[in-house]
C-alpha cells in the first residue's frame, strides 16, 4: 500500500470516529473532524503532510503525491 493510500485510510477513518463520537458520546469530538479536516487543506495548498512524513520514514512504498 502507498503512502497516499494509507493518508485517505487514516483521514476517512478518524473523521468517521470522531463523527461517530460526537453523536454518542460528547459534541466536543468535532474538533477531531474539525482537526483532520484542517490537515487535509492544508496539505492540498502546501503538500506538507505530517503523517506522510511518519509513514515514509516508516519504510512504507511512496506514491505520486508524497515522493
Amino acid at each position: 500500500m502507498t503512502i497516499d493510500r494509507l493518508i485517505l485510510i487514516f483521514a476517512g477513518t478518524m473523521i468517521l470516529i470522531g463523527t461517530v463520537l460526537a453523536a454518542m458520546v460528547s459534541p466536543w469530538f468535532l474538533i477531531v473532524t474539525g482537526f483532520v479536516g484542517a490537515n487535509l487543506l492544508q496539505s492540498a495548498f502546501t503538500g506538507f503532510c505530517p503523517l506522510a512524513k511518519i509513514l515514509k520514514r516508516a519504510g512504507c512504498s511512496t506514491g505520486h503525491l508524497y515522493s
